[in-house]
């Protein structure tokens, strides 16, 4: 475990203005909260943002806060819109295009070393 989340961890509560920010692919996200076994993050999303095709071995689960993308997991192709959630299983084959710019809110078990 390196030493930023192990301090970071340490946080019961993280004020918007001290969650920490990073770039992960050319992609905007704030990390909003760090437990021992999940990661919530902030995705920032702006159009042109996609993920292709890709697994991880962390479950991945998600709430569209705002704009348009389309997720495809397996052989299965959705269009979210504001209000929708998602989840991706681990190891899942899945992919994320923007189609309109947004933010979603990503929660990752166990927490992405990559996203910190």
């Amino acid at each position: 475990m390196n030493i930023q989340k192990e301090v970071y961890s340490m946080k019961t509560v993280v004020k918007k203005e001290d969650a920490v920010k990073k770039v992960f692919k050319g992609v905007s996200l704030d990390s909003l909260a760090l437990g021992e076994k999940l990661q919530v993050t902030k995705m920032n999303y702006v159009l042109g943002n996609f993920a292709s095709p890709h697994r991880h071995p962390h479950e991945q689960s998600g709430y569209v806060i705002s704009g348009k993308y389309e997720l495809i997991i397996g052989n299965e192709k959705y269009e979210l819109n504001t209000g929708d959630s998602y989840s991706v299983p681990s190891n899942q084959i899945h992919s994320f295009r923007v189609i309109e710019a947004g933010e979603v809110i990503d929660v990752f078990t166990p927490p992405r070393e990559d996203y910190i």
